[in-house]
């Protein structure tokens, strides 16, 4: 098994963000600056075309660490961020920038292309879960949630279908093509965001992708807007989500 390798340190109004590798995989790990105990893990996954220190994670990062207490963890996937395109990334990416342009539906392209990210992307969060698991300050029993939108979803879904480990996750906006089938083997507590008015995925695909979840706890969330108009106010409920879930899993009898 890979170790973990921290490479930078910085600390910031409580949160500890430190940079790593496991293997060839880089990822950061935001931590509390002052947590003398164990605390649950939140796995995070990014969107297409961004990186694992997109305003966006490192704002959801830091909410999870301050107001939760949670380390928070994410990778740049397959042929993002500090990561090199494959000759296959190329010709996805340009297929999709083609439909842009030509006025045609994406999701055709990007359904097809997350799922070719989710094969490579799933056993590198196994392996670096693995690796972060054997930190003192996480360790091998404490809860493990996860939490990814657009190719989070992609890529997050079938990772948690897969890893017993993970036992609460948010997701959302991303259709049901190639996650339908995984998410039937889900039952940990789901919480799903998707737009109402999305112009991208049917608001149909959104709510089969839901429906498909096997959990017997999981709430819809639905806002009105277009396909980037998420409200910021989900990250807050995420963060309720996982403090419910992830905290009373740590305080149980089994991790005491």
């Amino acid at each position: 098994m890979q170790s973990v390798c921290f490479t930078t340190e910085t600390t910031s109004d409580g949160v500890v963000e430190r940079d790593f590798t496991v293997g060839e995989i880089p990822g950061v790990l935001w931590s509390p600056a002052s947590s003398p105990e164990r605390a649950p893990l939140v796995l995070m996954g990014h969107g297409g075309g961004t990186h694992k220190k997109w305003p966006a994670m490192t704002g959801r990062a830091r909410l999870l660490v301050t107001g939760c207490g949670f380390h928070v963890a994410c990778v740049d996937a397959p042929g993002h961020g500090d990561r090199p395109r494959t000759a296959h990334d190329e010709r996805e990416i340009a297929a999709l920038y083609r439909a842009r342009e030509a006025g045609e539906p994406e999701g055709p392209v990007v359904v097809r292309y997350n799922a070719h990210l989710a094969e490579r992307a799933v056993p590198e969060w196994q392996a670096t879960l693995d690796a972060l698991q054997e930190l003192p300050e996480i360790g091998g029993a404490g809860p493990v949630g996860y939490y990814g939108l657009n190719m989070g979803t992609a890529i997050g879904v079938p990772l948690t279908a897969a890893d017993p480990r993970i036992t609460a996750a948010v997701f959302g906006l991303h259709w049901p093509d190639a996650l339908a089938e995984p998410a039937r083997r889900i039952t940990v507590p789901v919480e799903f965001a998707f737009q109402w008015d999305d112009e991208h995925i049917p608001r149909e695909a959104g709510l089969a992708l839901f429906d498909a979840f096997a959990s017997k706890e999981k709430t819809l969330h639905a806002n009105t807007g277009s396909h980037k108009e998420l409200p910021r106010f989900e990250a807050d409920s995420a963060a309720r989500f996982f403090a419910r879930h992830l905290v009373r899993a740590s305080t149980s009898p089994a991790l005491t």
